[in-house]
């Protein structure tokens, strides 16, 4: 039985590796490097979100209070969107800034039009957090929580455990669960 801190075998560990590079437009019209952004914040949270997936409507008020929480002390959250626009309409840049509007998000929202990103990452489904140091190595993979689809349930609050760690300094004891949430459509 696999362990619901641990992830399954299936799911490639990126734990300990360096994240790719990109740069990618957002929703305000800006263009984000993620080299620029590491030269300026200690911590950095990819999570990959799409307005389509009901889990990643579920968890944005929960990265909001961390990027509002924990954005004083160097840490920040980045939101990538990989869908196929094709299969998944609500992936388009429309759908995009409707969705950074309606639910009033605090961090930036990004467009990964050729899925380069995502693949780079390993991308197993929606929402994904990929939490990287300022050396851009990744320190923790998975889900935000044991509670995507109920924040009234968390009793496990993996990425804020994560993010407190990495900013004092400390060893993180959970550094992969699995993410739960709806796959990724490929092109």
């Amino acid at each position: 039985m696999i362990s619901p801190d641990n992830a399954p075998a299936s799911q490639a560990s990126m734990v300990g590796r360096y994240a790719p590079d990109f740069e990618l437009p957002g929703t305000d019209g800006a263009v984000y490097h993620l080299a620029r952004r590491l030269e300026s914040h200690r911590a950095i949270a990819i999570v990959f979100l799409s307005p389509a997936c009901p889990s990643s409507v579920q968890v944005l008020s929960r990265l909001q209070q961390l990027q509002t929480e924990f954005s004083e002390q160097g840490f920040t959250v980045i939101g990538i969107s990989a869908n196929d626009r094709v299969q998944v309409p609500d992936d388009d840049q429309a759908g995009m800034e409707a969705f950074v509007a309606q639910y009033d998000i605090v961090f930036p929202y990004i467009r990964d039009m050729t899925q380069d990103v995502a693949r780079a990452f390993q991308l197993t489904c929606t929402p994904e957090v990929f939490l990287l140091d300022q050396e851009s190595r990744i320190r923790y993979q998975g889900a935000i929580d044991n509670s995507p689809t109920n924040s009234d349930q968390v009793s496990k609050h993996y990425l804020r455990s994560a993010v407190m760690d990495l900013l004092n300094d400390k060893e993180i004891t959970v550094t992969q669960t699995e993410a739960v949430g709806t796959e990724i459509a490929w092109r």
